[in-house]
């Protein structure tokens, strides 16, 4: 029988010790025989506002530790059926943005040259636009989830075409994605103009604003969205911002008005059985939450999408592009 990385237990060792991996998994400096690799990508340097989000991984690794390996509401047990290590942090330029989201696309070729899915912790929205590019490489154009309070289809800011706010514009541009198979959910907040949102809808992306979700259940509508994507390669982008500051206040550009953690889990859960290709939460500031919260939040939701992993179908990869 296979065995699997486990995590340790807080039988075993106290949780307030031990290595600073998510959920206290081994450490891995290879990829073979990994189904899932999380990893992080400490940077900042790519936001608008507050700055910090190149600490979140160290934090949300250090507030994995509560979490224990089975889910006691869904049954899930990830690492009973998967084999998951923590491939630790990609080395970024911290001075180059542009030098930075070359590395990051540059890496994740080499992780998706092998049969691991990758996991990332970040690290500013950013992060996001190589990550894509590395995936339709592999799959072609994917269909996106992306849970935020802002659309990120800027042309630009401040003149750089490249940022946390230009994120899925750029996507869009390059071919990158299934136009009619991304979901924005959680959309909210002020804008520059009252065409913010028509844009990207005529693209074909798929709005669902915060205030339309208000003390509504999330399940039924995940369910529609899981339906409609049917079995494309799916890219999972979790933006902490997409939470109200009241369940998670460290984060870089707030919005009142989000969602609750309960409909967070509501919405994940009910993903389950779409084909995650890969996927990522970002902008957790430590620096706006002394109190650890919101990356206790994230890590509670990036064990979430390991459950997810766990029913992901088998469906072969397109053809390199």
């Amino acid at each position: 029988m296979k065995e699997f990385n486990q995590p340790i237990s807080g039988n075993d060792l106290a949780r307030f010790s031990g290595p600073n991996t998510f959920m206290r998994l081994p450490q891995a400096t290879s990829l073979e025989g990994l189904d899932v690799a999380i990893l992080g990508v400490p940077m900042d340097i790519g936001t608008s506002w507050r700055s910090g989000t190149r600490f979140g991984p160290k934090q949300i690794r250090a507030e994995s530790a509560m979490i224990r390996p089975y889910n006691m509401a869904t049954g899930a047990a990830p690492f009973d059926k998967l084999n998951i290590a923590d491939i630790g942090d990609l080395a970024i330029n911290t001075f180059n943005l542009q030098d930075s989201l070359r590395i990051i696309e540059e890496s994740y070729g080499a992780i998706l040259s092998g049969t691991a899915v990758p996991v990332a912790m970040g690290g500013d929205h950013s992060i996001t636009l190589p990550i894509l590019r590395a995936m339709a490489r592999k799959h072609g154009p994917v269909a996106v989830i992306h849970v935020d309070a802002h659309a990120d289809v800027n042309d630009e800011m401040f003149g750089e075409k490249e940022t946390h706010g230009t994120v899925f514009r750029r996507a869009h541009e390059e071919g990158l994605l299934i136009d009619d198979k991304v979901y924005q959910i959680g959309l909210r907040g002020t804008g520059y103009g009252p065409n913010d949102f028509k844009e990207p809808q005529s693209w074909g992306f798929q709005h669902f604003p915060a205030s339309e979700l208000w003390n509504r259940s999330l399940h039924n509508m995940g369910a529609e969205i899981r339906r409609d994507i049917g079995s494309r390669p799916v890219y999972l982008s979790y933006d902490i911002d997409s939470l109200d500051p009241a369940f998670a206040p460290g984060t870089g550009t707030p919005e009142i008005g989000g969602l609750t953690t309960m409909q967070a889990l509501e919405l994940l859960r009910s993903f389950k059985g779409i084909n995650l290709v890969g996927c990522d939460l970002v902008e957790v500031s430590p620096p706006y939450d002394t109190s650890g919260n919101t990356a206790l939040v994230a890590a509670n939701l990036i064990y979430e999408m390991l459950c997810l992993l766990q029913d992901r179908p088998v469906v072969p990869a397109a053809p390199a592009v």
